[in-house]
């Protein structure tokens, strides 16, 4: 994380008696990564964390890829997926590779027992729906458009509150969605998800001033905090490629105090304030997080390129390096083939995609986009799982087919720009 932080009950001093109000004394741990040169922090817990039993292995969750031998585009509608499971039983991992996965979850059920993902951070990005993550450190609200950053090892236990009508899909029924939507991003290569490097101070570890977020966007958790009841309470861990069960004596929130720099927290996608030019800028200047070998960035509503000649949507480009998929959140897609909310796009390493046809032209003269959408790129190659193939949209990779004619010609609509508000919009997504 990028800045220090407490809370509850602490010592004066680390590393020296801290007792309870019967005498005994509270069980110190350090929460550390890298060998204790990396960010941690220290947590107090009121039993030792030492004291579980019951250990065994449950199920596998090392994702079967297919098609590994195949680059071409994807279009995926998530729209089409089930409810099915619990926050963390019914994610479907679509996307991965040896350094990340992606997950689509539409959680059927409630969760009955704790989670720590022992293998790498996650983050979760809430599209529908709204509840309560109550975490070893403090307790996290959150809502549509949150991201959740929670790093490795961090015990939880996330609460979706039952989604309103209103509040779904459009044409979605609480069959087809009773709880709500989220998309996971995870690490699979022991490297963390942190703000970008050139977003922070080496000297401080402050956000710099050109940084699109800052400190006072991000949201920690809050109290409860303390949960001290004795009993039986299962916590399942995510580690070796699969998930093991473990009880504890006592319930695994016991935590009275905390402080460092290693802990969970909220940013809300609304809250980045989109770096634009007056020609068009390139993906990186959308970067929210970053781990080792891949991205994640934030496409949001934002004015367009002013120069009197732009156009706005992106140019023609390869991904030499990269691999890139788009989750569509909301907005206009008229401008792409068969988008729609949920939709996922993979574009491939190593072929050049860019505008579909007759796009560039009708995007002339648009000043400001309302899409929105998530964006991870990997620097090694993304695979497919079966669950990927059954919603995959096969006919995708022939929409860029077509010359487009020429502006007013053959009675194709140049340019079809929307207004909203009296304000020229476009769709831009042409990554």
């Amino acid at each position: 994380m990028p800045y220090y932080t407490r809370m509850g009950h602490l010592p004066k001093k680390r590393h020296v008696q801290f007792r309870r109000p019967d005498g005994a004394l509270y069980s110190e741990e350090l929460f550390g990564t890298e060998g204790f040169v990396g960010p941690t922090s220290t947590m107090y817990h009121i039993h030792p964390p030492t004291q579980v039993h019951g250990w065994k292995t449950m199920y596998s969750t090392k994702p079967e890829y297919v098609e590994v031998d195949t680059m071409r585009m994807r279009h995926l509608k998530s729209a089409q997926m089930k409810p099915a499971g619990d926050p963390v039983t019914g994610r479907i991992v679509l996307f991965g590779n040896a350094d990340c996965e992606m997950s689509v979850c539409n959680p059927l059920e409630k969760m009955d027992y704790h989670f720590k993902n022992g293998q790498g951070d996650e983050c979760l990005f809430i599209h529908f729906g709204s509840g309560t993550m109550h975490t070893m450190f403090g307790t996290l609200k959150f809502g549509p458009k949150d991201y959740i950053i929670v790093p490795k090892g961090t015990i939880y236990i996330m609460h979706f509150d039952e989604l309103s009508d209103d509040d779904r899909p459009e044409g979605a029924s609480k069959e087809d969605m009773p709880y709500g939507k989220f998309l996971t991003i995870e690490t699979c290569n022991a490297s963390h998800i942190l703000p970008p490097p050139g977003y922070i101070s080496k000297k401080t570890a402050q956000f710099l001033e050109h940084s699109p977020y800052c400190e006072r966007d991000l949201r920690l958790p809050e109290e409860p905090l303390t949960w001290d009841e004795t009993g039986e309470f299962e916590v399942r861990i995510k580690a070796r490629d699969c998930v093991h069960s473990y009880t504890y004596d006592y319930h695994p929130l016991d935590i009275v105090g905390w402080d460092g720099c290693y802990y969970p927290y909220i940013f809300n996608i609304d809250d980045f304030a989109p770096i634009t030019g007056k020609l068009h800028m390139p993906p990186p200047i959308h970067q929210t997080f970053e781990a080792h070998n891949f991205v994640i960035c934030s496409f949001c509503p934002r004015m367009l390129d002013w120069h009197e000649g732009a156009i706005p949507v992106p140019y023609n480009h390869s991904n030499i390096d990269s691999d890139e998929v788009l989750y569509y959140v909301e907005g206009n897609y008229k401008a792409r083939k068969g988008i729609e909310v949920g939709s996922l796009t993979l574009h491939p390493q190593g072929i050049p995609h860019g505008p579909h046809p007759g796009t560039v032209e009708k995007s002339l003269g648009a000043t400001y986009t309302d899409e929105l959408a998530v964006m991870c790129d990997t620097f090694r190659p993304l695979h497919p799982t079966k669950a990927a193939l059954g919603i995959d949209d096969r006919e995708y990779p022939e929409s860029w087919i077509g010359v487009p004619a020429p502006a007013g010609q053959n009675g194709q609509a140049v340019p079809s720009v929307e207004t909203i508000n009296g304000v020229r919009t476009t769709n831009v997504w042409a990554t």
